[in-house]
């Protein structure tokens, strides 16, 4: 909103009383007169409580460029399950990538055990190098959907172009589009127009303006839902494979009430800091982690550094996620936490 101040008023003192509303405001002078931008803030002030301050004169409520984002339901239903800020935070976690069907129905046994609601694997893989492993296409989609039925998870899972559209949709519950491809129009509108609900990450390089402009091409183009994804941006630091903007999360779930999950994995790039960086994103509000987890990291074909043991998947699932499972569907007899079948 903008606010004007009164001609004979004194803009510091209204300005203090904006702050003592809990506002972040920023002045700009303007023909003359002494105006105020006041952001979206948790703090809900409505156009009628502005205008009862001292020395405001006009309140201006600016045309949202975001308004089916903005009518957004806070909590998100898929399936049977709720991603948002009334529900439990929900685990997604799986391979980087598909890489055999063996591979994944076994991991899909002991991701379920851990916790999580969601297997996340990909059978489209956008790689940097031209030779690297860009996954099973269409093969790996079938094996991920079989895994997860034989075991109560839905399916999270990319497609990275429009013409991919329409065949990873028939396997996805929540389809995925991935960072590299947040802006590009033709695969939003194709994405949108599946009806299915989406899981929009955060490009790398994107701010949020550019985020939440993405989110309202899905939603235009009819998508039954978004839920944010935040996997980290670039930054001129080294030390993390990219920087993991938690002030984001804070952001979208506490101002904009939308559901957001965190990508600890891509946002460190290094396994050792997942867990730290999985217990601080609930902290701020997260609905949800999405974590890539290998039975053999060493011997992943992508992303081995950061994908976490299925052992430290399971700690991570005691201690996060209330609603981990001490049974799967898909196996007889008692299992334990992380999948391996008990005497």
């Amino acid at each position: 909103m903008i606010i004007t101040v009164q001609r004979h008023a004194d803009p510091s003192l209204v300005r203090k009383q904006l702050i003592e509303l809990g506002l972040w405001v920023k002045r700009f002078d303007d023909s003359g007169a002494v105006r105020f931008l006041v952001e979206p803030h948790s703090a809900r002030v409505t156009r009628e409580q502005l205008l009862g301050v001292a020395g405001v004169g006009e309140v201006a409520v600016p045309r949202s460029s975001t308004p089916l984002l903005d009518a957004h339901p806070a909590t998100l239903r898929i399936g049977t399950v709720e991603i948002g800020a009334s529900a439990k935070p929900v685990l997604m976690a799986g391979p980087c990538s598909v890489e055999s069907e063996a591979a994944v129905t076994e991991l899909a046994r002991k991701v379920a055990a851990c916790g999580a609601t969601f297997l996340r694997g990909g059978a489209f893989k956008p790689r940097t190098s031209p030779y690297d492993f860009q996954g099973h296409g269409k093969a790996a989609l079938g094996w991920m959907r079989r895994a997860a039925d034989d075991n109560g998870l839905l399916v999270v899972t990319e497609a990275m172009a429009p013409a991919e559209v329409e065949l990873v949709a028939q396997y996805a519950d929540l389809l995925q589009v991935g960072s590299r491809n947040m802006q590009s129009s033709p695969l939003l509108r194709a994405a949108g127009a599946s009806g299915r609900p989406i899981l929009l990450k955060r490009g790398m390089a994107s701010t949020m303006d550019e985020w939440l402009a993405a989110a309202e091409y899905l939603l235009l183009h009819g998508a039954a839902g978004v839920v944010l994804c935040e996997r980290g941006i670039r930054s001129f630091d080294t030390f993390t494979r990219f920087s993991l903007d938690l002030a984001a999360v804070a952001y979208l779930t506490h101002v904009r009430r939308l559901p957001v999950v965190v990508d600890p994995s891509h946002g460190a790039g290094r396994r050792d800091l997942i867990a730290s960086l999985s217990r601080a994103s609930i902290a701020v509000g997260a609905a949800g982690l999405m974590v890539e987890t290998h039975e053999q990291p060493g011997e992943a074909l992508s992303d081995g550094p950061q994908a976490l043991p299925i052992a430290v998947l399971d700690d991570l699932g005691r201690e996060l996620f209330s609603h981990a499972r001490a049974q799967t569907p898909a196996v007889s007899g008692r299992v334990s936490a992380c999948g391996s079948e008990l005497s």
